[in-house]
């Protein structure tokens, strides 16, 4: 018997970090560039930071500077953010800023994040985000309509993450102080959607018709 313990193991982190390798093989038949010129943008639902944080470590191991990597969190569960921007990680929760710590997202409602991932890979993270309940669930009702891919709410926080990059101020800060912003143009936008495939149908009709309507409406 052997315990993992998601906040604080390299056993799960370097397990998370192969995806990278896994990636770079599916970008070779794809004849997909990372470099400069093709610079890549990663966006990631983030919990506790296992998951999130052993990616961008393997990408950074493959693609080095060449991958910029973004956290996506609900704006009741901004758990890393909150870790990062105080430095404080897993010794301070959401619940200390009144925050509830109560999403939809039920894969990202974590409220203290990963000390383990904040403490050693904080530097490599490009930033963070949070997106709304109301939001996800407009973009999971997209997703199906425009490209027939069902994800739940969790699996769609990294959705709103080009936009915001390419269109806040601090995105265009974040792109003009790496040197990018010619190379924008060439970029490849990687949104990492970590599942939906085990949600039962006649629960995921009800997601989708949350994401048609307007959240006043909304029944539990």
């Amino acid at each position: 018997m052997h315990f993992i313990d998601d906040e604080n193991s390299l056993d799960l982190l370097f397990g998370y970090a192969t995806a990278a390798g896994r990636l770079k093989k599916q970008f070779d038949v794809l004849g997909l560039v990372v470099d400069k010129s093709h610079p890549l943008f990663v966006y990631l639902p983030c919990g506790v930071g296992g998951a999130p944080g052993g990616i961008t470590l393997g990408l950074k191991l493959v693609f080095g500077d060449h991958a910029h990597c973004f956290f996506a969190e609900p704006t009741a569960s901004p758990c890393m953010l909150i870790g990062l921007m105080t430095g404080l990680h897993d010794k301070i929760s959401v619940q200390d800023f009144g925050l509830s710590n109560i999403t939809d997202a039920d894969g990202l409602a974590v409220g203290r994040p990963s000390g383990l991932v904040g403490k050693t890979l904080g530097a490599l993270i490009s930033g963070s985000y949070t997106v709304t309940d109301e939001n996800l669930y407009c973009l999971l009702h997209t997703m199906v309509d425009q490209e027939s891919i069902f994800l739940e709410p969790s699996a769609v926080a990294g959705l709103s993450g080009p936009g915001g990059l390419l269109t806040s101020s601090e995105g265009k800060s974040y792109l003009q102080r790496q040197g990018i912003v010619e190379n924008m143009e060439r970029a490849t936008h990687l949104i990492w959607a970590t599942g939906g495939g085990m949600v039962p149908e006649s629960v995921m009709q009800v997601y989708y018709k949350k994401g048609s309507v307007s959240p006043a409406q909304w029944s539990y």
